[in-house]
């Protein structure tokens, strides 16, 4: 039978300090008889007697005294680790380690991150922009944000909101060159792509068409692996973008932006937050978790309802040159 060490050491050390293996067993909530066995495990494990034993004593040999006097330090040291760890679990205190996508991290996430610092300065965030899919388990991240489910076995994802897909153009660019009355002649118009920044790759837009999601290319006259950067040039009126949901909703509620070819707008992926079990998680990393859920879960400040999109769709007409 194996043995446990842990166990065998913690009931040889309070057999010695209590002088009684009955005592020692009921401190640590075990019988008699797997105290004794333990005991005995640990004597045939280091090949040494530890006790003498009579009927009514129990004495430490010269190999236990030199072994208790080794051991009752290491194990009193392990088990101030042990409350310690345990307090720090309950603490709204220490390093809190969340990750997210360059891009999309400051709108989504940065509101919430300040909120969670007012309420809990005691906490240190340790923030890591990053585009590309880590190891989260290895790189001791608490929390995390990103587009789509988590890949990685352990890791609970939750969905907060539907990542929208809108083709969409500034007023002055409609000014200038007008509006696409179709995909087919998005040919005809300047379009701005997003490559990825982990793989280099040039993303293709994301269509929606008879209620699926299907890839539609259109020659760059744009490319950026920036999305802020991409939308300061659909901004400026040089191209028409498709753009995320999450970087264009504030403008096209404002009317700096108007929404084209709504009918193909996507719902791809979603964005996600994501942690470990959390009954595992430090008080802290629940707390972010709580407060991002209560802050973004089915949130609309990222997601606009068809009667919005058709509604800013038709109130952009007005930019489009007389024919």
């Amino acid at each position: 039978m194996p043995i446990n060490e842990l166990r065998s050491i913690a009931t040889f050390v309070r057999t010695a300090e209590l002088g009684s293996l009955r005592k020692a067993a009921a401190a640590q909530g075990m019988t008699p008889q797997a105290a004794s066995q333990a005991l005995a495990q640990l004597e045939r494990h280091l090949g040494v007697r530890l006790f003498h034993r009579t009927t009514r004593s129990m004495s430490l040999t010269e190999e236990g005294q030199r072994f208790m006097e080794t051991a009752q330090p290491a194990l009193l040291g392990l088990q101030r680790a042990l409350q310690t760890a345990r307090i720090a679990k309950d603490e709204m205190a220490g390093p809190l380690r969340i990750v997210g996508p360059h891009s999309m991290f400051l709108p989504v996430a940065g509101p919430i991150l300040t909120e969670f610092c007012r309420l809990y300065p005691e906490v240190q965030p340790d923030v890591r922009l990053d585009d590309r899919v880590g190891n989260w388990v290895e790189d001791r991240v608490d929390v995390g944000f990103r587009i789509g489910v988590s890949p990685h076995e352990g890791v609970i994802a939750r969905r907060l909101f539907a990542l929208q897909l809108i083709i969409c153009a500034a007023p002055d660019y409609l000014r200038r060159h007008g509006a696409p009355d179709n995909l087919a002649a998005l040919g005809e118009h300047r379009c701005s792509v997003f490559r990825h920044p982990a793989s280099g790759r040039v993303t293709p837009w994301y269509v929606n068409v008879g209620g699926n999601v299907v890839e539609h290319h259109v020659a760059p006259a744009f490319c950026a692996d920036d999305e802020a950067l991409e939308l300061q040039a659909v901004l400026a009126g040089a191209v028409i973008g498709q753009m995320t949901g999450i970087a264009a909703a504030a403008h096209l509620r404002a009317g700096r932006l108007v929404p084209l070819l709504t009918a193909h707008v996507a719902e791809h992926l979603g964005f996600f937050l994501y942690y470990g079990s959390r009954a595992d998680q430090p008080a802290r990393a629940r707390a972010f978790i709580d407060l991002a859920l209560e802050r973004l879960l089915d949130s609309a400040e990222f997601v606009l309802s068809e009667k919005e999109l058709a509604a800013a769709e038709r109130g952009g007409r007005k930019y489009r040159p007389a024919r």
